[in-house]
């Protein structure tokens, strides 16, 4: 398995001899507004450039997005992305909307999905607790598995609640993404992973490699990878939590 970060939460994943593009964000920095009612009101988004040419990540066996929130599925990737490759939505709902914009090979997760071989387990998610899930909306992640690989399990834009736990004790996932940057609103609490969240994944899965994403992409997104590795060396599991930067390789 390999897994390589773009930016953000934009993930390639080799994994059992298949490609798979992640989340595709492929603006151009600066090219969109901050997102309203959110702390760096003067930062647009993206704040950084892509680390590779977009022609570079677009070859994929499929597409998996999580949901349909512009930093996970913009503009940009619908221009870029061919219309006839294999996309995966959370639900019907989702798939309806990426149809509608071209894509003509579009299915919606089952609770498993089996894909040339892998089986892709749709997990559940809180963007966020209480009231400002309202506005985030619905999320999911999901596992892959196939007899010669480890299993992964891409968190998505989620916070420490009770499905990634359940997801962690039901699937027993090697490998765990998660989406850090503690992203934030002018009201209501943290809608991604924070320090907190991330060492609640860890002890629930100590014998797991995580891998931390999501950071230093957009003008809410408040962690920054040096605070978090600063906590991780504090807690002493930075052997065990990786924080990639953009562009990096990771080999598994």
């Amino acid at each position: 398995m390999n897994i390589r970060l773009i930016r953000n939460a934009t993930l390639v994943v080799e994994f059992a001899g298949k490609r798979f593009l992640i989340d595709p964000f492929f603006a151009e920095k600066e090219s969109m507004p901050p997102f309203p009612n959110t702390p760096n009101q003067d930062q647009a988004n993206p704040l950084v450039d892509l680390p590779v040419a977009v022609k570079d990540v677009t070859d994929a066996d499929a597409v998996i997005v999580t949901h349909l929130h512009p930093d996970h599925f913009d503009e940009a990737a619908m221009k870029a992305l061919p219309k006839e490759i294999k996309v995966f939505a959370q639900n019907e709902k989702d798939a309806a909307i990426i149809r509608d914009a071209g894509f003509l090979e579009v299915e919606a997760l089952q609770p498993t999905t089996h894909f040339k071989g892998i089986d892709l387990v749709k997990t559940s998610g809180q963007h966020g607790r209480g009231e400002i899930t309202q506005l985030t909306g619905e999320v999911s992640g999901v596992i892959f598995k196939h007899p010669d690989e480890q299993s992964l399990y891409i968190a998505g834009d989620t916070v420490w609640c009770t499905d990634v736990q359940s997801a962690i004790d039901t699937h027993q996932p090697e490998v765990i993404i998660v989406n850090g940057g503690a992203a934030q609103f002018l009201e209501g609490g943290p809608i991604t992973m924070t320090n907190e969240d991330i060492l609640a994944t860890h002890k629930a899965a100590p014998g797991a490699k995580v891998i931390v994403v999501h950071m230093e992409s957009l003008n809410h997104c408040l962690l920054k990878r040096d605070e978090l590795a600063e906590y991780l060396k504090e807690k002493k599991i930075e052997g065990n939590v990786l924080v990639p930067d953009d562009g990096e390789l990771i080999e598994l």
